[in-house]
């Protein structure tokens, strides 16, 4: 979940992002692993609409993946919202909210070796 832009540049990073991060997942699971856009606000589709077309297409376990750095509002309240509410609407689906991006150390370690370049 990316948070969305007026600027269809933006989209496109993160339509790009997902599709190299689900070659990764599929080498590391030994199989398919879906990986789809899915933004906040400004882009489409939002949350909601990413959620019940993964279900349309067959998913039982949804893995909301936050790409925000710090956690303000829209990670803290606005996501966690989202998923609870898709929860509710799907309790046959596993929904799962991971951690936004900021707080996985591997960040830090990503960070330096940019600072180090």
């Amino acid at each position: 979940v990316a948070h969305g832009s007026r600027n269809p540049r933006a989209a496109e990073a993160h339509e790009q992002l997902c599709a190299a991060v689900a070659v990764a997942s599929s080498e590391t699971a030994g199989g398919p692993v879906d990986v789809r856009p899915a933004y906040l606000e400004l882009s489409d589709p939002s949350i909601p609409a990413a959620i019940d077309a993964a279900i349309a297409a067959g998913a039982t376990r949804i893995r909301v993946l936050p790409y925000f750095l710090a956690p303000g509002n829209h990670v803290s309240v606005d996501i966690p919202g989202i998923v609870a509410d898709a929860t509710e609407r799907r309790p046959d689906v596993r929904i799962e909210l991971a951690e936004h991006l900021g707080a996985d150390p591997a960040l830090v370690d990503l960070l330096a070796a940019r600072v180090l370049s």
